[in-house]
């Protein structure tokens, strides 16, 4: 709060014979001396020095030229007008620059292209890109390339265009955040991963074809990366680590800070971060690379900087501590009723756990002047040089938005247009130029993502799409359902190596929870791979290390799960029996296609990394299918 100045007015220096005649003592005002003597006595030749002005002139509201077309490039709309689903709560929302499309993410690492239309978006493509949790997204400058990160040690990378997986990278750890850190058009893209466990970042050819990193930083930061973002107008990566130290690189040559920015770290205020004890959690670049806005825990502030010169520009307080003081004295943009901010409080509170941080972001609009957050009141819109919000959106509805991205729609026909043709009343030209914007926002716990657009007439009937089969019809029948273990993926930790598995649980839900079960007990612990035949497959399972034991975790045999999934391909993981329903601990892994095997051993998962491991337990030396050496599961790790 700015405090407030009393007006000052000239020296007054009162006469011999003021005193002698008795004058009260002057009250002195805005506009001259009130109830003592008059102006005109003041300004005697007993007066020392000038006087000041007699009122301080009126300060100037700070004007954002063409604003109204800025924020005519926005959705109109307050409430969203549309709503699709995951299966599992969302995590990330990208809008790919150039190429149009939107890219969706959720949780249990699935990955949905949608392709922005003439008005709203189509669905694309769906890939179950990881085994778990996605980590980090990052989309190149171009638009044309999109990167995963989970917690299965890979990156995933697809080509946008085509909607399609282009690649594999097997990680040597688990990744914490990811960026494409190269120029538009560049002959070799790059990208920048950071570790979840040391300071490391390590770059990587972005298209997958080199799968080793093709440099090390080790010694830039000194604490975890935790967020990273890259600058196309100064080719410079800005990066801050979980001790609130923030670095500027370039990812080429000496990997050292350009010469284009600021020269002295301690001109700069890059250290705001450790003077607060905090740390961003997510860093976005301006379009016009001019500024830099950075969100961080847990003293919750959104940061704006000048990228040259790193000086902090503004600064947005979003703690729960001045939320709640703002909402006991009224200051709130909308106060709430006592249970309703009850409620939204305790969501925020929530947002304090490590695995939500990065969910939540900022971005700036295509001009620059704008930045979005969701806050406790909706997602708000705040011009940085008025300094205003200038428009909330979903401040009513039943979701707190984390992770945004805008679709400021550019022209769906970009033909040659004359300037006669401009100047025309032309209505199919009109139409063609129509700018169609879109938001979208995931919501704090929530399966859906939202869309904001310019429509008005909305129906809350209709407006939530169930595109997607829930997981549990309702609340009763989740309570009533009988608890069983499950997971989506296991990780065999065995003598030659790990073997990655994912898991089929809606095609063999007790196959799987059998497996689950036996392998968190440490059922499958020192048991060996008891049968290898090359060309065919390796079994284990058995506690005996024979093939003649093992039990389910009933005590008795189970019945065959035969589903739609087949022996179509190798590294395909089924339960071994000695005949219809005859199902207990041991299963196998194939190394082939082997279709003679469908309808007569229920498949539950199949291996997905590791795959070099499994051919090197196949071409081991046996005797009588049996190895010679013995080929061990250390454990069983389930995801």
């Amino acid at each position: 709060m700015v405090k407030e100045e009393p007006i000052q007015s000239g020296q007054l220096k009162r006469s011999r014979t003021d005193f002698e005649n008795g004058s009260r003592s002057p009250v002195q005002t805005q506009n001259g001396v009130k109830d003592g003597f008059n102006a005109s006595a003041s300004s005697s030749e007993d007066d020392i020095g000038p006087a000041l002005p007699a009122s301080a002139p009126k300060k100037k509201r700070r004007k954002l030229p063409y604003e109204k077309l800025y924020i005519g490039a926005l959705p109109s709309s307050q409430r969203y007008s549309k709503s699709l689903m995951h299966k599992d709560q969302l995590s990330f929302v990208t809008i790919t620059p150039s190429t149009d499309y939107l890219i969706t993410s959720s949780v249990d690492g699935v990955v949905k292209f949608w392709k922005k239309v003439a008005v709203g978006i189509e669905a694309v493509k769906e890939f179950r890109a990881h085994i778990g949790e996605i980590r980090s997204v990052s989309v190149s400058q171009d638009g044309r390339s999109f990167a995963t990160a989970g917690t299965d040690k890979t990156v995933k990378i697809f080509d946008v265009i085509t909607f399609d997986l282009l690649a594999i990278v097997p990680l040597e750890s688990t990744p914490k955040c990811i960026c494409y850190v190269h120029r538009r058009g560049a002959s070799l893209p790059l990208l920048a991963v950071a570790e979840d466990a040391t300071p490391t970042i390590a770059i990587y050819d972005g298209r997958g074809e080199n799968q080793q990193p093709l440099h090390k930083i080790s010694k830039l930061h000194r604490s975890v990366v935790s967020a990273m973002a890259y600058n196309d107008n100064f080719d410079c990566v800005v990066s801050a680590d979980t001790g609130g130290m923030v670095e500027y690189w370039r990812p080429n040559g000496t990997y050292e800070k350009p010469d284009s920015v600021w020269e002295y770290k301690s001109s700069t205020d890059l250290f705001e971060f450790r003077k607060s004890k905090s740390a961003p959690s997510s860093i976005v670049i301006s379009p016009s690379g001019h500024q830099f806005a950075a969100f961080s825990f847990p003293d919750r502030k959104i940061r704006i900087f000048d990228f040259a010169t790193a000086k902090l520009y503004r600064t947005y307080d979003e703690s729960i501590a001045t939320i709640t003081d703002m909402q006991q004295a009224g200051t709130a943009l909308q106060r709430l009723e006592d249970v309703e901010f009850g409620r939204r409080l305790a969501v925020e509170r929530e947002l304090e756990h490590p695995a939500l941080q990065n969910k939540i972001n900022v971005i700036f609009d295509e001009s620059s002047n704008f930045i979005l957050y969701g806050s406790v009141l909706g997602v708000r819109v705040i011009n940085t040089l008025t300094n205003r919000v200038i428009k909330v959106y979903g401040k009513d509805e039943p979701f707190r938005s984390l992770n945004i991205a805008l679709y400021q729609g550019q022209p769906q026909k970009k033909g040659v247009v004359t300037v006669s043709m401009a100047a025309s009343s032309n209505p199919l030209l009109q139409e063609a130029e129509e700018r169609d914007p879109m938001l979208v926002t995931t919501g704090s716990g929530k399966v859906r993502f939202y869309i904001f657009t310019n429509e008005e007439e909305i129906s809350r009937a209709t407006r939530d799409v169930q595109n997607e089969k829930p997981k549990h019809l309702n609340a009763r029948q989740q309570l009533e359902a009988k608890p069983a273990e499950s997971g989506s993926a296991a990780i065999l930790h065995t003598t030659y190596g790990d073997i990655h598995i994912r898991l089929f649980q809606e095609a063999a839900p007790k196959a799987v929870e059998n497996f689950v079960t036996h392998s968190r007990n440490g059922y499958y612990n020192a048991t060996k791979f008891h049968r290898v035949i090359k060309k065919f497959m390796i079994q284990c399972g058995d506690p005996l290390g024979d093939g003649t034991g093992g039990e389910s975790i009933w005590g008795k045999e189970f019945e065959d799960e035969f589903s739609t999934l087949k022996h179509d391909k190798p590294y395909t993981v089924s339960m071994a029996n000695a005949g219809p329903n005859t199902n207990g601990s041991q299963f196998f892994i194939t190394t082939e296609k082997t279709p003679w095997l469908d309808k007569k051993h229920t498949i539950f998962g199949r291996a997905v990394q590791g795959l070099d491991v499994v051919h090197r337990i196949e071409n081991t030396r046996v005797y009588k299918e049996k190895p010679e050496e013995d080929i061990q599961i250390v454990n069983i790790d389930i995801l």
